[in-house]
């Protein structure tokens, strides 16, 4: 059994494919079945000891994105993607998988156009409320395709689809609080307050949460995920907000948090702050009540619609970017943790919300379709 991934560019892409891997591998175990051949086309392997640790082979295939705006980029990146549909055609050839997973974006489309050409069955998985152009075309050919959020459903035909959730790793879906306080240098009676700006970070939460520090750091401790190219900004800009304050140790920026970190940091939290993307889902998984921050101009407002459908449900609240300040984000935060009754129904929405077994789901129907093409 051979099984091609494909999607990438960010967190959000790459680690549902992780997710899913590892239940395949589980489920071929379980059933007896012979290991499968893993295989992830892309770019770039974006986490190369992720894909040495699950035996995927990467494949690297350039592909070029088209922007909506006016670019000169537009241009060289098509030459890109016509190098990489010839790349992935030849390689795919070679490797001709059962089936070919999707999981969105421009990355995607090379592997995507070869499994059309050589009618290989493809699955896709579409993470937000509006679906990406790559996911909508492959969609009207995809013999599966698995939402996040069943507002999307509309773009699809409904006998293709399935409300599965999102994908998150099996290594940071259970918060750990034993030896957290330890391991990140904190008080054991202070709230902690979580803060995730996706893997590239998020400059204006970043420049909201600085412009507070001083009036959180008396009632809080902040684990604050900056991304890497905005740590040491953050870092120097907080040293100078925060010289003289007796609490300048409750705040804790990191470039990135691994595996470990998040979990403790899960574990030892009581309120997220995040952005709108696929983090929702593993916020969800933790029960955590949490602040979304969503950006304005994301490519279909996909992650406004993601934080605003996701706070119907009762587990968040949204700031819009355009409304964002550091006394409503305090004011929020006050509102939140200062409301015992209010934080318990949050935390309950998220767990409701969850959809622990999305990656299994998904996993089982990989293999399934890749045993019928065998």
């Amino acid at each position: 059994m051979k099984i091609l991934f494909t999607g990438g560019g960010t967190g959000g892409h790459f680690y549902p494919i992780i997710a899913i891997s590892e239940e395949i591998r589980e489920i071929t175990k379980e059933q007896k079945l012979l290991a499968p051949k893993l295989y992830y086309m892309a770019p770039t392997p974006y986490n190369p000891r992720e894909l040495f640790d699950h035996e995927i082979t990467f494949i690297r295939t350039p592909a070029g994105k088209m922007r909506k705006y006016f670019s000169i980029r537009n241009f060289f990146d098509l030459f890109k993607t016509g190098f990489g549909i010839i790349g992935a055609v030849v390689n795919i050839f070679f490797i001709f998988p059962d089936v070919i997973f999707g999981k969105g974006g421009y990355v995607s489309f090379p592997a995507l156009v070869a499994a059309k050409l050589f009618g290989i069955p493809v699955i896709i998985h579409e993470s937000d409320s509006v679906p990406g152009r790559v996911n909508l075309w492959a969609g009207k050919f995809a013999v599966r395709v698995a939402l996040s959020y069943k507002e999307a459903g509309k773009y699809f035909k409904e006998d293709k689809i399935a409300v599965t959730g999102n994908p998150v790793r099996k290594d940071i879906t259970n918060p750990v609080s034993s030896g957290a306080y330890e391991y990140l240098e904190l008080e054991k009676d202070i709230p902690v307050i979580l803060i995730l700006g996706g893997s590239q970070g998020a400059v204006l939460i970043n420049e909201a949460i600085i412009d507070t520090l001083p009036r959180l750091v008396e009632k809080y401790q902040i684990i604050h995920q900056t991304g890497k190219n905005n740590i040491n900004e953050v870092k120097n800009t907080a040293d100078v907000v925060l010289a003289g304050s007796d609490f300048k140790n409750r705040y804790k920026p990191f470039d990135y948090l691994n595996s470990l970190a998040l979990r403790m940091s899960a574990g030892v939290a009581q309120i997220v702050i995040s952005r709108g993307g696929s983090t929702i889902f593993e916020i969800a998984e933790w029960g955590l009540p949490s602040i979304l921050i969503p950006i304005t101009n994301s490519n279909g407002d996909h992650q406004r619609q993601n934080s605003y459908n996701y706070a119907r449900f009762g587990a968040a609240e949204v700031i819009e970017e355009s409304n964002l300040s550091p006394e409503i984000i305090f004011s929020e935060i006050e509102r939140i943790l200062g409301n015992k009754a209010l934080n318990d129904k949050m935390r309950a929405a998220a767990k409701g919300f969850s959809h622990p077994k999305a990656a299994r789901t998904i996993a089982q129907e990989i293999i399934n379709i890749a045993l019928k093409h065998e």
